[in-house]
């Protein structure tokens, strides 16, 4: 068996970051931290270098967009997947745009959840 990728969580909601860790495959992926803010996100990812990161778009004190920015700026090769509720082609062509490598709408399902993630890591494994 393969040691499981280090997975931070940044979501401003409790509730959504334990869903993530629930619907994330523990064979697959180790949940080594969470976030509930940007500016909590960027600290964690410095100080825990996780190999596949889940962001949240609207977050206090420092928006996904901005926290994606920096993450790319401090790891060009960072794997990060934006679970928002904003659905708008704009925002998420952005947050593509600024690095992010894939995109899972919320509400969704440990399956929906379990295939982006798979996705994001495809070529990792």
């Amino acid at each position: 068996m393969t040691v499981p990728l280090k997975m931070l969580i940044v979501d401003d909601s409790n509730i959504i970051r334990r869903k993530i860790e629930r619907g994330s495959d523990g064979e697959m992926f180790k949940v080594v931290g969470s976030a509930d803010s940007g500016v909590a996100a960027i600290e964690k990812f410095k100080a825990l270098k996780p190999d596949v990161v889940t962001m949240d778009l609207t977050m206090p004190k420092m928006d996904g967009i901005e926290c994606i920015s920096n993450l790319i700026s401090i790891d060009p090769k960072a794997r990060i997947l934006v679970v928002s509720a904003l659905s708008d082609k704009a925002t998420g062509i952005e947050a593509l745009e600024k690095g992010a490598r894939g995109f899972l709408c919320k509400p969704f399902d440990e399956k929906k959840l379990s295939d982006a993630l798979k996705e994001l890591v495809q070529d990792y494994v």
